[in-house]
């Protein structure tokens, strides 16, 4: 029997344990907003030292994580070093996620099973690759006994509000150096780079009045309708501009978050919202934030004594492909293509993550976890979120398999 059909037999026999460890990942809420994690990166080292793998654990001061608009970060990182030469290689995932929503027939912190899925939020996105480098890590060390090199697991608390708390931080005290990362991701495709995101918030003032006499007032909705116009004509006009990386189109803008006003009879005082600004890899953030404030200034400026603060919530870097990720793709590739029965393409994808915060810091990684070919399919962000363990089950061999080869 080959080191990888070991590595394999071990994960099949491990899996029932696997799917179970998930299980208990998701039965503990992450939801953020409001984003109060530590409790389960509590709970995520207990059942690692089960594993024997002892996780350290790394408290973002109370008052950063206020500040940034959360309760509370605990990022954890499992250290196992094989020899003193030999390369490091990072595994992190995120345990934070979007509240669950409405609409969902499972129980969104049940992890339940039907129909060769499990169900739950963070299911796909991202706690079901706790569990995929988790066991790859454990198989690795049952079967390769790896003699050089190391890995860690970087399990982090803030993905969904940019990462900066996360990754960014580990990374920023000089807690973790590695060679190469890998970050989760998706079963049917490698990804080597990703759009940018610019979050804002835009609060438009007019001036309060009784809807009875309402020329006493300035209706800051209805200059706030001036500004929403003038950005959704831009989003129509981003269709122009193309990316060349595969997996990426153009540009886009989207508002998801509008609420103004005190009372039907009252002419609105004031207006927020909240948009997201997707950017591709050949874009320069600084140009696209000064655009975007560009277009939203002019339009303000077409309703008189309208006036506009602008506040930017977040800035995620795009991702770009550094040269020394090839040993990660070409692994990945090999093992992907021979466990799911087709080709692993490498291409862009049009998420942000938290694996550009490694690539600023000289560290080449890539994308790829347990999940299926699609966002869409996953359900992420929406109701019923589930991942097909049949994809969990080889994402890990798969995993484990490069571990295996990188660290050979």
């Amino acid at each position: 029997m080959t080191d990888y059909a070991k590595l394999d037999a071990w994960i099949d026999a491990h899996f029932d344990e696997e799917v179970k460890f998930l299980q208990q990942l998701v039965q503990v809420p992450t939801d953020t907003p409001p984003g109060n994690n530590a409790p389960h990166a509590e709970r995520t080292a207990e059942l690692l030292k089960d594993f024997g793998l002892d996780a350290e654990k790394h408290a973002v001061p109370a008052q950063d994580v206020k500040d940034y608009g959360l309760e509370s970060i605990t990022n954890l990182i499992v250290r196992r070093k094989y020899g003193s030469d030999g390369i490091t290689v990072a595994l992190n995932a995120h345990g934070d996620v979007v509240p669950p929503g409405e609409g969902w027939t499972h129980d969104p912190y049940g992890g339940e099973i039907a129909d060769g899925s499990l169900y739950g939020r963070a299911a796909a996105v991202s706690k079901s690759d706790f569990a995929s480098f988790t066991f790859a890590l454990r198989a690795l060390e049952a079967v390769a006994k790896p003699t050089k090199g190391g890995v860690e697991l970087h399990f982090t608390y803030d993905e969904e509000f940019g990462g900066i708390l996360g990754p960014g931080w580990l990374l920023k005290n000089g807690l973790t150096k590695p060679d190469l990362m890998i970050a989760a991701g998706f079963s049917y495709e490698v990804v080597t780079a990703h759009n940018g995101c610019l979050q804002m918030e835009v609060t438009v003032h007019g001036k309060m009045a009784h809807a009875a006499i309402p020329t006493s007032g300035i209706d800051a909705l209805q200059g706030a309708v001036k500004i929403l116009n003038a950005l959704y004509a831009q989003n129509t006009r981003y269709q122009q501009v193309t990316s060349k990386v595969e997996g990426i189109t153009h540009p886009y803008l989207n508002v998801g978050r509008i609420e103004g006003g005190t009372n039907t009879n009252v002419v609105p005082g004031k207006v927020v919202f909240k948009l997201d600004r997707r950017m591709i890899p050949e874009e320069n953030p600084v140009e696209v934030e000064a655009d975007i404030r560009r277009v939203i200034a002019d339009a303000a400026a077409e309703s008189t004594g309208i006036t506009v603060d602008i506040k930017r919530l977040l800035l995620a870097n795009s991702m770009k492909p550094l040269p020394g990720n090839k040993p990660l793709v070409d692994a990945i590739q090999k093992h992907g293509g021979e466990l799911f029965g087709e080709p692993i393409k490498a291409m862009g994808t049009p998420l942000y993550t938290d694996v550009r915060l490694y690539g600023e810091a000289g560290i080449p990684g890539v994308i790829y976890g347990a999940g299926p070919r699609t966002v869409l399919e996953s359900h992420a962000k929406r109701s019923d979120e589930r991942v097909v363990l049949e994809d969990l089950r080889r994402a890990t061999k798969v995993i484990a398999r490069t571990l295996s080869d990188l660290l050979a």
